[in-house]
């Protein structure tokens, strides 16, 4: 038996993957009747098959809430679920809310959504804005959300997408009959749902599972029969086994849940609702008591953070106050030195005062001398410049005597020349021959004496002349030496003027 057991046949086994949304886990299974794919190892996706009609009701559990969140999040982003821009912001502000918790402005920063995937490809192509400004409106919203948990954002943003269109549908390629005629048939919690291939917002016929008595299939072709006979009956054709197979489950699950909802809760679906109510009254006080304990630590802080302020500022007063005592002192030091100075500067002032009190004095004396010299000098210049007049008067008085003279003179000398030249006519006329009878030496005799009486009036003309000559000269010496006078006494008196300025400044 031990032999046996020893070499016993080890069972065939093949790994798997199973990958939700936050986590990867990887096993090893034993073969038993299943066909199983030659890859390895296989990848199983945990992903919720059936979605919720009221989230807040039915996602009872935390963990399940936020896997579905996740789930929901993907097909947001993946464009499996159609969504406007708007609702597409503040679904992002919600799942920023849960990612990072409340918003602080000294910690998220601009920039911090860069790495994050928040909004549809189809929403940012949209509109012609930068991730800047995508950011700066998601973090509006964002900011708005203070105060909430992270499992309550969650459920904020399942609550907003399962109103969308697309929330929870299943979509497959149908034809109405054998040949043509494509639709798209789409299956969720409400019913089943007939939509053009080109449009899966707005079906064309829908049937709820209220409505709907029963559903058959057989081989490629479903009949939907309506609870209401005279309705016709509506038939669809697939032509993919593995597909009609997937379609056939939703129909027979969703119709299953959706009678299922309508009816009271099981012992044991009411006991999970009420623990997990008890768990989420008890998380909610918890997050309260630590809000609570939050804020007064943080007013603590804000305390402590105001009396360090205070303190330091009390110190700062305190420091203030010891440097303008130094000052003070520093300053009664220097007013005493200052006064010191003062005082021997006021002595070394009244010393001068004596000092200019007595130059001003001599200063006095001596402008009343100068003031005496100056009249007399003003005295000897008025009378030089009264003699200087007679001068002129006398000048000009001989300059006109010397201009009668002159004026005499040249008839003098006109009166000669006529007399020389009548002498010489009558001389010629009277005695063209030499009488016999008249001896020669009285004609020689009478010539000379004419001429003795001529040269007489010539001596007596250059002697006037030469007294006209020295008068002239005499008075330009006397004029020349008045003119020095006068240049000295103009000179002294400018002097005495200056000293006189000097003396009165």
């Amino acid at each position: 038996l031990a032999g046996r057991q020893k070499f016993k046949k080890q069972p065939n086994t093949f790994k798997v993957k199973v990958v939700t949304m936050d986590a990867e886990m990887e096993f090893s299974c034993e073969v038993l009747d299943q066909d199983v794919p030659k890859d390895s190892p296989i990848t199983f996706h945990f992903l919720a098959k059936f979605f919720p009609e009221k989230v807040e009701e039915e996602l009872v559990q935390e963990i399940t809430q936020h896997l579905f969140f996740l789930q929901v999040k993907k097909q947001i982003l993946d464009e499996e679920i159609f969504c406007s821009p708007e609702a597409s912001v503040l679904l992002a502000s919600y799942a920023v809310q849960a990612k990072y918790g409340d918003y602080d402005p000294n910690f998220h920063k601009p920039g911090f959504l860069a790495q994050d995937e928040l909004l549809p490809k189809r929403v940012l192509m949209q509109y012609q804005m930068t991730a800047d400004m995508w950011e700066e409106k998601i973090t509006a919203w964002y900011a708005e959300h203070r105060g909430i948990a992270r499992d309550e954002a969650e459920m904020e943003y399942l609550k907003i997408a399962q109103d969308l269109e697309m929330y929870g549908v299943s979509y497959f390629a149908i034809t109405q009959n054998k040949r043509d005629t494509d639709l798209l048939l789409g299956v969720d919690a409400q019913g089943l749902h007939i939509y053009s291939p080109n449009s899966k917002l707005n079906p064309n016929k829908s049937f709820p599972w209220s409505g709907i008595r029963n559903i058959s299939y057989s081989e490629k072709e479903f009949t939907i029969k309506p609870l209401d006979k005279k309705k016709d009956v509506f038939k669809f054709y697939s032509s993919q086994l593995r597909v009609n197979k997937l379609i056939l489950q939703l129909c027979i699950g969703n119709h299953d849940l959706f009678m299922r909802r309508r009816k009271v809760d099981s012992i044991e679906v009411q006991q999970m609702k009420a623990q997990a109510k008890e768990e989420k009254a008890r998380k909610k006080m918890e997050r309260q008591i630590l809000a609570l304990e939050k804020q007064k630590r943080e007013e603590a802080e804000r305390a402590k953070e105001d009396m360090e302020r205070r303190l330091f500022q009390l110190q700062d007063e305190a420091r203030l106050a010891n440097e303008a005592l130094l000052r003070s002192e520093e300053t009664a030091d220097l007013l005493a030195e200052k006064a010191q100075i003062a005082e021997e500067e006021a002595k070394l002032l009244a010393h001068k005062a004596a000092e200019a009190e007595q130059e001003r004095q001599r200063l006095e004396v001596t402008a009343m001398k100068t003031k005496e010299e100056k009249r007399l000098m003003e005295q000897k210049m008025r009378e030089a410049e009264q003699m200087a007049v007679k001068l002129v008067e006398q000048s000009e008085r001989r300059l006109k005597e010397a201009d009668h003279l002159k004026q005499d003179l040249t008839e003098a000398k006109d009166a000669e020349r006529r007399a020389k030249q009548k002498l010489l006519e009558i001389t010629k006329t009277t005695y063209p021959v030499r009488c016999p009878s008249a001896p020669p030496e009285a004609a020689d005799f009478a010539y000379e004496s004419a001429s003795t009486r001529f040269d007489f009036k010539d001596s007596d003309m250059k002697r006037l002349s030469m007294e006209i000559e020295r008068e002239r000269l005499e008075y330009m010496e006397k004029s020349k030496h008045l003119q020095d006078q006068l240049k000295e006494l103009k000179s002294e008196i400018e002097s005495l003027k200056l000293e006189e300025s000097f003396v009165l400044y």
